[in-house]
């Protein structure tokens, strides 16, 4: 059996160097996620409430792609440590506003900072410039892509400190 001729394709794919380094980062991040008590989905949920100044239940089920029984079992586990809170819109009293609490900036704050670390980590390899570089390249990346890690909804886009 005769294989195909590849057309057109450069020489260097980056697919699987990617999956590697996301793995590597994602496996870092979520050793030092663990013992502040959040999964990765529940710091998403914090930097999109913190980056947005709050939001609607809908709105942030929309923003983290999450159907309505999974937001509620999110903002649940944020409410139980006292990292977010939920209360009836004033202006209409059938939806939810979620905000941030001091207790969930501060614990916010903490993961950040033990995430750069892990990037500091995993990118020792790269000098500052590199990294700037790659940073750019990764957002121009992701910019034009339908079914991007940093896509949100339509009208209430992830901001660029979530990706």
């Amino acid at each position: 059996m005769t294989s195909l001729p590849v057309v057109n394709q450069p020489p260097h794919r980056c697919g699987a160097l990617l999956d590697h380094l996301s793995r590597r980062m994602r496996l870092r991040a979520e050793s030092v996620l663990a013992p502040l008590g959040l999964r990765p989905r529940h710091l998403l949920a914090l930097t999109v409430l913190r980056d947005q100044g709050g939001s609607t239940q809908r709105a942030l089920a929309s923003t983290l792609e999450m159907d309505g029984t999974t937001i509620v079992g999110l903002l649940n586990d944020l409410e139980a440590d006292n990292l977010a809170e939920r209360r009836r819109s004033p202006e209409d009293r059938r939806r939810h506003v979620v905000e941030l609490t001091d207790v969930g900036a501060k614990k916010l704050a903490k993961a950040e900072f033990a995430l750069a670390g892990v990037e500091d980590e995993v990118l020792a390899s790269l000098n500052h410039d590199e990294r700037e570089q790659l940073y750019g390249l990764l957002q121009q990346a992701t910019a034009t892509t339908e079914i991007g890690a940093c896509a949100g909804a339509v009208d209430e886009p992830v901001p660029p400190s979530v990706c």
